[in-house]
């Protein structure tokens, strides 16, 4: 193969490398700013076909040097290192999940619990904080272990009540099926948390639901159905008197490699498509079986949110959702928005400082 190298170790192992890789990622501090990590560089300043002058190998290392003279080390420890595939650390959720429980004064002043905690909403997409106060824009004070609050418009901290001039359903006392707000951004939220100030209402469980689960599920049974879904793009819409946000984009986004990235699912947002569009049809077909297995069940758990209460969703993987609320005693929710980026940072940043 061109522009490869295939190495042999001396124990018989043997591995093939870009050549434009390995110059790539030569560590020493010719071709790095150590100080910083960043690379100094820069790939287009060698041919498209540039070849090793020399290899020298041992049983840990190998050297080349390269036709300019420069030289790179490279360990294997290093190369078995930058070979090792990444995992998504999700989970889906056994027969018996319900999220996690953290103490929120022990998640902002414990290194521990912050860490169960963060660890665990990576892997589930739902966690619930315990004994918070009850004061409003106490949501604020999660910037600490999530990041700054995503400003969206609207509101900073959404107050969510009864409303008789309320913009969307949430405001009314109707069940809100399972959905992911915001999907009228072209970059929606990527976490959510919902801060429950006062509860005295009858009714009005919280729902939680795992919308990778399904999708997994989705993908073996139906691969057609979840083809259209990736495939056919969808208006969504969410408007009051002063603001208006409009996004298209299919409802399943996947990355490069196939893996899930976006499920962006809204009846309430959801607006026509185009019923001349031939794939409207399809679209529809795959929306019906879709969102049959969603309201199922299956992948749903429901529980009561009490004043003092929050709850942590991974929005682009976690629907949560409503029943009806039966009575009208004061119920009173605020949610803030984050960003999965800087949940996961605050993890980084705790486990590197943490021994």
């Amino acid at each position: 193969m061109s522009n490869t190298l295939l190495v042999h170790w001396p124990d018989g192992e043997a591995a093939r490398f870009s050549t434009l890789w390995l110059r790539d990622n030569c560590q020493c501090a010719d071709c790095r700013v150590i100080q910083t990590q960043e690379k100094r560089f820069h790939i287009a300043s060698v041919p498209l076909d540039y070849q090793p002058s020399q290899i020298e190998i041992d049983d840990s290392n190998f050297v080349i040097t390269w036709p300019e003279g420069h030289r790179s080390r490279y360990s294997r420890d290093f190369l078995v290192n930058c070979s090792a595939p990444q995992r998504a650390d999700w989970q889906p959720w056994p027969p018996s999940f319900m999220p996690t429980g953290i103490d929120f004064d022990a998640f902002l002043e414990d290194k521990d619990a912050a860490i169960e905690g963060i660890q665990a909403f990576l892997k589930d997409g739902a966690i619930r904080l315990l004994k918070a106060p009850t004061a409003p824009n106490t949501l604020e004070a999660l910037s600490r272990r999530l990041g700054p609050i995503r400003e969206l418009l609207f509101e900073r901290i959404h107050n969510v009540q009864v409303d008789p001039q309320g913009y969307n359903v949430a405001h009314t006392n109707l069940p809100l099926p399972p959905h992911n707000d915001f999907a009228s951004y072209s970059w929606p939220p990527s976490v959510q948390a919902l801060h429950m100030l006062v509860n005295e209402a009858e009714g009005g469980l919280s729902t939680v639901t795992d919308g990778w689960a399904a999708l997994v599920s989705f993908r073996e049974t139906c691969p057609e159905h979840f083809d259209t879904l990736t495939q056919v793009n969808v208006p969504f819409r969410e408007f009051d008197e002063h603001n208006e946000t409009f996004a298209v984009a299919p409802m399943i986004q996947l990355d490069a490699l196939g893996a899930f990235s976006i499920f962006r699912y809204s009846n309430q947002l959801m607006q026509c498509l185009n019923p001349m569009d031939p794939t409207t049809s399809a679209f529809y077909e795959a929306y019906h079986v879709l969102s049959s297995r969603i309201l199922s069940g299956d992948f749903t758990r429901s529980f009561r949110l009490n004043g003092g209460e929050m709850l942590l969703v991974a929005a682009h993987r976690v629907l949560h959702g409503r029943e009806a609320i039966l009575s009208a005693g004061k119920r009173h929710l605020q949610d803030a928005y984050f960003e999965h980026d800087n949940v996961r940072n605050m993890l980084t940043v705790l486990s590197r400082n943490y021994d």
